[in-house]
């Protein structure tokens, strides 16, 4: 039986996209390109969950079920976040600061790739080895978010750069599921079901894709109607 909660998932994409589309017509001083970001999240999302509630994108593996259309999803919508971050962070000043958005991005492929990686791994030393380039992977990553990126976002007005830390903290505090799900999820120790960690990951991709755009981007759009947003 397909799991209800994946049906539920790509309503939830889709509603985002609607949301995120209307928001595009009445931009209130926030870049296209922003809502551009925010609109592909959900839609390359949803897509991939789509094909997992019809039966597709899994595969088994090492003794469980490896859904790989998760990290199929994962490895564009993450790197879309780290974007859509940077765009925060770098919102009223001049140029976007790509090597440091490319750096970030290149970190976050490899906290991607090492879950994947360990997934397809029956050794468990090797496995382990795997999560754990991955976690390190993800630790430089916050490293940069609150670093070089925070720095940036600090030159900014103080409302602006508010609303970076605001974005910044929320995503920092939701990634934090995504391996400590697969670290108890059959990937991992085993303490939950397949189903159980199905359900976790849709909860929080819920949250970290559609909600986190809907803080960062509806922050922003508040300024703008205190007149406090500057578009550069």
């Amino acid at each position: 039986m397909t799991e209800w909660w994946l049906w539920m998932y790509v309503a939830a994409m889709a509603g985002g996209v609607v949301l995120f589309t209307r928001w595009r017509a009445d931009p209130c001083g926030v870049p296209l390109s922003e809502y551009r970001v925010a609109i592909a999240i959900p839609l390359w999302s949803g897509f991939w969950y789509l094909v997992m509630a019809l039966g597709g994108g899994r595969a088994e593996v090492a003794g469980h079920t490896l859904y790989w259309a998760r990290y199929a999803d994962w490895v564009v919508t993450s790197p879309l976040l780290l974007v859509a971050l940077t765009l925060t962070a770098t919102h009223s000043l001049p140029g976007r600061r790509w090597g440091l958005m490319s750096t970030l991005v290149g970190a976050n492929v490899v906290v991607i790739l090492g879950g994947l990686a360990a997934e397809l791994t029956a050794d468990a030393t090797a496995r382990y080895t795997l999560y754990a380039i991955g976690v390190l992977a993800l630790l430089a990553v916050y490293g940069l978010i609150w670093g070089p990126l925070r720095a940036h976002a600090h030159r900014q007005p103080k409302e602006i750069a508010a609303v970076y830390r605001e974005a910044a903290l929320l995503l920092s505090v939701l990634w934090v599921g995504y391996p400590l799900f697969w670290l108890i999820g059959p990937a991992g120790a085993g303490l939950i079901s397949s189903a159980t960690t199905s359900l976790l990951f849709v909860l929080l991709s819920i949250l970290t894709k559609v909600g986190w755009s809907i803080v960062d981007l509806g922050r922003l759009r508040s300024l703008s109607g205190r007149g406090r947003l500057t578009v550069v």
